[in-house]
C-alpha cells in the first residue's frame, strides 16, 4: 500500500473526526492480487458509530437495494480528512448479539491506517482498479428504451452461459452527442460518482441528462448503461472535476432491476474469493 507515512498512533482519533463530522466512508471488497479480469467498485457508506472494537456503518446499497457482503469478507477502506486521504484494510465482523435486528455492517477496527499520497492528478488509491465510465449526452432522453432493452437481453444470455456481444448494434443506441471519458469513484444508494479531468469539466456543466455507459471487466462484459441525471459537480484541489449523477429510469422503470442484478451479480462474483478461513 503506498503511503506517505502511518498513522498507527492517530487512526482512532482521525475515525472519530469522520463520526463526528458525519462523513462517509469509501469501501471496495479486496480482490486477489494481480487479479486483471475485474474491476473495483467503491461504496459510499455513512459511518455510525466508533465502538472498543468495531466500527459500525450504515451496509451499502445501489438502487434502493442493500448490498450482501458475508461475515470475513476483506474489504479496503479509505476517508478524506481536510486535504488528505487516508485508507486501511479491515473486515466484516459478525453481527454483535447485542445489535440483533440492525441493518448496519461491522468492521474489524484497522491495526493502522496510512495516508495517501498524490500520483500526478489523482490520490493513490492502493492499487484498485476503478471501472471507466463514458458519457454521452442525451439529445432524446425517450429514445434510450430499445438500447436499455438491448442490453438486458445481453445481460440475461450472460447469465445463462451464453455469449453476447453488447453494444454491438450501434442502430439501437439513443440519439447522443459527443462522448467524454470518466472514472467511476463510488457507487450510492440511487446513483454514482463520476471524476472526469479538467479538459471535460466543459462538457459537464453545459448539460443535464447523459447516456451512461460503465465497463464492468472482463469477468463482467455486459457494460452497465442507462440515463442519469446530473445532480451537482464539484472542483477537486486537484482540479478534476466530481459529477454526481443519480440513475433514470422514467422511459424504461424495467430496466433498474437488471442494473441492480448487474451489480448484485459483480458482488458476488468478487467476494466469493476473500472470504476469511474461519
Amino acid at each position: 500500500m503506498s503511503a506517505t507515512r502511518s498513522r498507527n498512533t492517530d487512526w482512532k482519533k482521525s475515525l472519530q473526526q469522520v463520526l463526528d463530522r458525519q462523513r462517509m466512508l469509501e469501501l471496495a471488497v479486496e480482490r486477489e492480487p494481480g487479479a486483471d479480469e475485474g474491476v473495483d467498485i467503491i461504496w459510499r457508506s455513512q459511518m455510525l458509530a466508533l465502538h472498543d472494537n468495531m466500527i459500525e456503518v450504515e451496509s451499502p446499497s445501489a438502487i434502493g437495494r442493500t448490498i450482501k457482503l458475508r461475515e470475513g469478507v476483506k474489504l479496503n477502506a479509505a476517508f478524506v480528512v481536510g486535504q488528505n486521504r487516508f485508507a486501511f484494510r479491515t473486515s466484516i465482523l459478525p453481527k454483535p448479539p447485542h445489535f440483533p435486528h440492525s441493518l448496519s455492517l461491522f468492521l474489524a477496527q484497522p491495526e493502522s491506517i496510512e495516508r495517501c499520497h498524490r500520483k500526478h492528478d489523482r490520490f493513490d488509491l492502493q492499487g484498485l482498479q476503478l471501472p471507466k465510465a463514458t458519457l454521452w449526452t442525451l439529445t432524446d432522453p425517450r429514445s434510450v428504451s430499445l438500447a436499455e432493452r438491448a442490453n438486458e437481453l445481453a445481460f440475461e444470455a450472460v447469465s445463462r452461459g451464453e455469449n453476447a456481444v453488447p453494444d454491438a448494434d450501434h442502430s439501437m443506441m439513443p440519439e447522443l452527442g459527443a462522448p467524454i471519458e470518466g472514472t467511476l469513484m463510488n457507487v450510492s444508494g440511487g446513483g454514482v460518482g463520476i471524476q472526469f479531468a479538467p479538459s471535460e469539466a466543459a462538457a459537464i456543466s453545459r448539460n443535464r441528462s447523459f447516456w451512461i455507459r460503465i465497463a464492468m471487466g472482463k469477468a463482467n462484459p455486459v457494460p452497465i448503461v442507462c440515463r442519469g441525471k446530473l445532480l451537482h459537480t464539484h472542483i477537486d484541489s486537484m482540479q478534476n472535476t466530481y459529477a454526481g449523477i443519480v440513475f433514470d429510469f422514467s422511459f424504461n422503470p424495467a430496466h433498474q432491476k437488471t442494473v441492480a442484478a448487474q451489480i448484485a451479480l459483480y458482488v458476488e462474483r468478487v467476494q466469493a474469493k476473500k472470504i476469511i478461513p474461519r
